[in-house]
């Protein structure tokens, strides 16, 4: 991509970012689909759909966390923010976040346009002073800020609130409001004290900001949580909110009476999106200040909600300097581990620096954490659903479609595309694949980023079906005629593996990439259209064919789950015996090999389990082996092209 991007008249012009990632905080699973994740596939598939497109991130490194940090390890906060920035870096390239461009909030152009917007919020006098009172630690000599403050909730009793909103209920919070509050630093509890402040006017801004999001909601693509969310918060009514505090490390408040403080982190980290985008570019105010021209997404998680739709909007709104507001706002729920939370502290969940050493590649987490993705629902990440996902999914279903088509090419044809002459039941399969193309495109224009990767897994599904019924391997060693039917089914499969790799770009960069290369698909191939079409014409070469997956074993995947299940806190855990796999290492088998694999083992289970209930072995032992013995069933299921999914069992009817 040519740099800097920029907004252009008459074309789509698309600006994404993702919630700024506090600097501090290593993100794990969650972390990353939430935000970074969710919007690089959103952005990838803008790029492919040839829209004009920005996508930038960066940390968000003000606020007492990182002074916090900065003591505990005997460095400045700047050396801190440092530091941290280049974990956060490392860990998206390795996750392969395609960033246009990563920044940062500790920049002069952070202090100059956050500086601005307050000078024209305090002169339209949308700002308000107020004398507060804060809870303060003794024993820490600080103002304690809203994180570092934990207790019972006010509204719901949850004990592990925060001091500025619970996670349970998801109610505002001031941390003087908190019962038995406690320092997150020194568990001591703190004092109260006063303090003065300033605040953003948000019931004189209300009117004008509800109007706005009315706008937004019916013509932007919100999802329903932000929307109820922004909604409960309207309909509660709209209180000023602080804006300063008495933080050293942070964007300097410009007003006398007000220069011993900085302003707050939710007034100030959303700025970030502007900032980092200026220091991309010098001409910045073409993507933030073309309302007309540029369709601006947001990404994040549910709690960051409000911030983006209510208080961000009511400071541009305020400011009146015809700033880009947001017109979608994409909310993912929260990702679980296992059957609870991630916890750095107890050595729970996998964090982005840990993933790259369980051997596991990178586009198998994006594709996993991405059919997991908690979109109407909370979700949680589950070893086994991994390796269940990876073994069927990936290996028997997706990679085992592409590898058959190209290897039949390879094999039967001399590694050159052969002639097609179409039947009904071909154009049937063609029509089925476009339809598939119409959702997945339907879909991903309204950021459905779960419901178009189905799309992608159906079109292989439907490609193993159409190979099993078809048998071109038969078919070669027959007559003319049937000859010419087994070039037609490799030439159909084999462009229909083309346009997989290109509708897998957004989600598995790499494996598309792979098979691109593999079936040396010209440029010009490479880019989705909304209809099916030919991309690889009769007698085009393609290259060497290898399989694109690797089987993840039991034993691996148990010795995994008990590392990342408390255990690693207490000792350095070593890279589990298993060496990351690349991604062009064989499986055992594949295609009809793979297939008659997978009946044998079928039956030995099956057998060893006929075994076990003829011994009246003990039940949670039979148990084990039963599922064992389903989740073999479900691989062949999907190896032979057929639903995965047992069918529905019909009950008698009542008379």
């Amino acid at each position: 991509r040519l740099h800097p991007i920029l907004p252009v008249e008459g074309e789509k012009n698309v600006l994404i970012t993702s919630a700024l990632p506090y600097v501090n905080n290593v993100p794990h699973l969650g972390n990353i689909i939430g935000s970074v994740l969710s919007a690089d596939v959103f952005a990838r598939y803008c790029r492919l759909r040839n829209w004009n497109t920005l996508y930038i991130c960066g940390t968000d490194e003000y606020g007492t966390a990182t002074e916090t940090k900065a003591m505990e390890e005997g460095l400045t906060p700047q050396q801190i923010c440092d530091k941290y920035n280049a974990v956060h870096t490392a860990i998206y390239q390795w996750f392969d976040i395609s960033f246009d461009f990563f920044g940062r909030t500790t920049t002069q152009h952070q202090t100059t346009i956050a500086q601005d917007i307050f000078h024209r919020l305090l002169k339209r006098d949308f700002l308000l002073t107020d004398t507060v009172e804060q809870l303060r630690c003794e024993t820490c000599q600080r103002f304690l800020a809203d994180r570092f403050v934990e207790g019972t909730c006010p509204f719901c009793n949850y004990e592990e609130a925060r001091g500025d909103q619970c996670d349970k209920c998801g109610k505002l919070i001031n941390a003087v409001e908190l019962k038995k509050p406690q320092c997150k630093v020194c568990k001591k509890s703190p004092v109260k004290k006063s303090s003065k402040h300033l605040f953003l006017d948000l019931p004189k801004l209300e009117k004008r900001l509800e109007q706005w999001l009315e706008k937004s909601f019916s013509s932007g693509d919100w999802t329903s949580n932000a929307r109820f969310i922004t909604r409960s918060w309207i309909r509660d009514g709209l209180k000023p909110r602080c804006i300063t505090r008495d933080l050293k490390w942070g964007t300097p408040v410009p007003l006398d009476g007000f220069r011993d403080k900085v302003f707050y982190v939710w007034f100030d980290a959303p700025i970030g999106y502007i900032s980092i985008t200026a220091n991309y570019t010098d001409q910045w105010e073409k993507w933030w200040k073309s309302t007309q021209q540029v369709q601006l997404y947001h990404f994040m998680a549910k709690d960051n909600v409000p911030f983006h739709s209510v208080i961000f909007p009511s400071c541009l709104l305020g400011a009146e300097d015809n700033y880009t507001l947001v017109n979608h706002i994409i909310a993912t729920e929260y990702l679980n581990y296992e059957d609870g939370k991630f916890s750095k502290s107890r050595g729970v969940g996998v964090f982005g620096d840990m993933a790259k050493d369980t051997g596991i590649p990178a586009d198998i987490w994006r594709f996993y954490l991405l059919y997991v993705r908690p979109e109407g629902q909370d979700s949680a990440f589950s070893w086994s659903d991994l390796m269940l996902k990876n073994n069927s999914e990936l290996l028997n279903n997706l990679g085992n479609f592409v590898n058959r088509a190209g290897m039949f090419v390879q094999k039967f044809f001399n590694g050159c595309v052969p002639e097609m002459e179409l039947l009904s039941e071909d154009k049937r399969l063609l029509a089925q694949v476009a339809a598939e193309l119409q959702q997945y495109n339907q879909h991903l224009e309204k950021v459905r980023i779960r419901d178009a990767l189905r799309c992608i897994l159906n079109i292989s599904r439907h490609g193993n079906q159409y190979i099993q019924v078809n048998e071109p391997w038969k078919c070669i060693k027959g007559n003319q005629q049937e000859q010419k039917r087994a070039g037609t089914v490799t030439g159909v499969a084999v462009n229909m593996a083309a346009l997989l790799s290109v509708m897998l770009h957004p989600y598995m960069p790499t494996v598309s990439g792979l098979i691109q290369e593999q079936l040396l698909m010209p440029q010009e191939s490479k880019v989705l259209t909304t209809d099916f079409c030919c991309r690889l014409q009769s007698g085009h070469q393609i290259g060497n064919v290898s399989p694109l997956f690797q089987k993840l074993e039991n034993d691996q995947i148990e010795s995994l789950r008990k590392r990342f299940g408390g255990g690693q806190v207490k000792t350095e855990s070593k890279a589990p015996p298993c060496q990351e796999a690349p991604l062009k290492e064989a499986p055992k088998a594949s295609g009809p090999e793979r297939v008659k694999e997978l009946m044998q083992e079928v039956e030995k289970q099956g057998n060893l389990v006929r075994e076990l209930k003829g011994k009246k072995a003990e039940k949670s032992t039979i148990d084990t082996e039963v599922q064992k013995l389903l989740a073999l069933k479900k691989e062949l299921a999907l190896a032979e092209g057929k639903s995965p999914d047992p069918p529905a069992q019909k009950g008698k009817k009542k008379k």
